[in-house]
C-alpha cells in the first residue's frame, strides 16, 4: 500500500531547516512573529504572503 500523503513541517521545523525562513522570520517584528506562530504557517512562501496581506491591510 503506497501513502501518498506529504509530511507537512511545522514552523519550528522550518526555522530550523531553512536559513532563508530563520533569517526572514527573525527579522519581523514580536507580534507578526506570534501571528505566524498561531497559524502554523509552514512554508517561506505562506510566511511571506501572510506578511505581504498584513501590509496591504495597514494600508487600507
Amino acid at each position: 500500500m503506497t501513502d501518498d500523503r506529504q509530511y507537512r513541517l511545522g514552523l519550528s521545523d522550518l526555522l530550523e531547516q531553512d536559513l532563508s525562513s530563520y533569517e526572514f522570520f527573525s527579522s519581523l517584528p514580536p507580534h507578526l512573529q506570534a501571528e505566524i506562530a498561531e497559524q502554523d504557517l509552514a512554508s517561506l512562501p505562506e510566511i511571506q504572503e501572510y506578511v505581504a496581506k498584513r501590509g496591504r491591510e495597514k494600508t487600507e
